[in-house]
């Protein structure tokens, strides 16, 4: 019936032949398009791999770059705070108290130029980098060694004892001619006022005491003493005596010890160096030197 209705209307042929393609069983074209298509899609990139890999590599180097900067940055600010601390300790009161301490005792002197010490170099501040534990232990006793300068300052001119501060603690120097008879441990009534000062700042703290007895090289023998290191011990026992009976230092704080002429600060050699040497030691431990005492950790 088609077929006769396209004779008469020839534009529906066209159509006739399209409908009776779609109905054929044998839909060769549109299978081969599809396989076509297939064909496309198993093609496999060989060069995927580049994708990832580039990934990586800009990742890598961003890392590098952050691990740059921040090497820079960390120079940068150890620098400013080195110049903070460098500048803190040049001028502010306590590094002044401290550069004057640092080093104060002296290799004894002698006539011997070969024996001479070299001419110390000019302090310009302490280095930051060369910064022991010592150095900050020191800054504990630092009020006490201003106070006790203050008081004694007049002892101090006169030459009867001086004051130190040592890695060790603060250290004050009783000089014989003030303090004993010559060779004799007796401690002379006219001393009692400067050890009461010294006491008196010793109840002030918390420090534990080592009394040091030091003398000269001149031999000693006599019916009290049998050689130096009698003398130098029975001084330091006198000074403890003095110390715990009239001025009620408690005896467990202190200790004592005798050097005999082992441990000067100046030369043997002239009379102006043995009166130097001929000396108590009052000294103030603080946590570094106590260390360095027997049973103590």
């Amino acid at each position: 019936m088609l077929e006769k209705e396209a004779d008469r209307r020839p534009w529906l042929l066209s159509t006739v032949s399209i409908v009776e393609a779609l109905k054929c069983k044998d839909a060769a074209p549109i299978q081969s398009v599809m396989a076509r298509r297939q064909k496309q899609h198993a093609h496999e990139n060989h060069e995927r791999w580049l994708v990832s890999y580039a990934d990586f590599i800009t990742l890598l180097f961003a890392f590098f770059v952050v691990m740059f900067a921040s090497s820079h940055a960390d120079k940068k600010k150890a620098k400013e705070m080195s110049a903070s601390v460098k500048e803190a300790f040049e001028q502010g009161s306590m590094p002044k108290a401290l550069m004057e301490l640092m080093g104060r005792r002296r290799p004894p002197e002698t006539n011997d130029p070969k024996k001479s010490a070299p001419v110390a170099k000019p302090e310009t501040g302490p280095d930051m980098s060369k910064t022991d534990p010592a150095l900050a232990a020191m800054a504990e006793l630092v009020p006490s060694l201003t106070s006790l300068k203050a008081q004694l300052a007049k002892e101090i001119a006169d030459g009867k004892l001086s004051i130190n501060m040592e890695p060790r603690g603060l250290v004050v120097s009783l000089k014989e001619a003030a303090f004993f008879p010559p060779a004799g441990d007796g401690v002379q009534p006219e001393a009692l006022p400067i050890i009461g000062k010294i006491a008196e700042s010793a109840r002030h703290l918390p420090n534990q005491i080592l009394l040091e007895g030091h003398t000269d090289s001149t031999p000693i023998h006599n019916e009290r003493f049998r050689s130096n290191w009698d003398l130098s011990a029975a001084r330091a026992i006198a000074m403890l005596n003095i110390l715990s009976n009239r001025f009620e230092i408690s005896r467990p704080r202190m200790s004592v010890s005798g050097y005999a002429e082992n441990v000067p600060i100046a030369t043997n050699d002239t009379v102006e160096g043995r009166r130097k040497n001929r000396r108590v030691d009052v000294v103030f431990l603080n946590q570094y030197g106590l260390k360095t005492q027997p049973g103590q950790h």
